[in-house]
């Protein structure tokens, strides 16, 4: 009789455990740190997409008589800069790394743009065929780009809120899980200033 009410205390200890952890979201942060992790790789693959597709804008561009060099310069320099950050998993959890690898991405945004910008002022340019195929895909790869971060932001801050809502915030403490930090507009003061409108000459 002593040995089954001890059977049935235990199983009940067991049970109570379980539920325990179950409410506790332990497996939830498991589950948001893996599509983190998923998210950030789909982020990493379409960055590297652009990367790969520089050299040959570059080379169509430079077929170009005249065109000016100090801008081919700064792609080419962007996307060296751009491709030698070494990504690492520590990369989503500190917040200065994750801001320089975003500047780095900025810087070569900002210089393609520029190279598109100017493209425009070349009329053999826009007419070849090739850089036409070069600036669809471009320009396509900058929307899955932005499509990868949109998705990538959704799953930290799914796994923010978790780590911040009661009882999971428990567990968060236990645990040693800390917020992670997000993806930030480049130019945040700049986008927050209201534009200034003139009407006049």
């Amino acid at each position: 009789m002593q040995r089954t009410s001890k059977r049935i205390l235990s199983l009940l200890a067991g049970l109570t455990l379980a539920a325990s952890l179950t409410g506790c979201g332990y497996n939830d942060f498991q589950r948001l740190d893996e599509q983190s992790k998923s998210a950030w790789s789909e982020v990493l693959n379409q960055y590297q997409r652009r990367a790969d597709l520089i050299p040959n804008i570059v080379a169509t561009v430079k077929g170009e008589a005249n065109f000016e060099q100090e801008t081919l310069t700064k792609v080419v320099e962007a996307r060296a800069k751009a491709t030698s950050f070494q990504i690492t998993p520590e990369v989503l959890n500190n917040p200065q790394a994750l801001q320089q690898f975003q500047n780095l991405q900025g810087e070569l945004s900002s210089a393609l743009s520029r190279l598109m910008m100017v493209s425009e002022q070349y009329p053999n340019l826009k007419a070849n065929q090739g850089f036409a195929d070069l600036r669809v895909q471009l320009e396509g790869t900058e929307n899955r780009i932005t499509v990868a971060r949109n998705r990538y932001i959704q799953t930290i801050q799914d796994y923010n809120v978790l780590a911040r809502s009661f009882p999971s915030n428990l567990t968060a403490m236990v645990m040693g899980y800390q917020a992670k930090p997000n993806f930030t507009v480049a130019n945040e003061a700049a986008i927050s200033a209201p534009p200034k409108v003139e009407f006049g000459k």
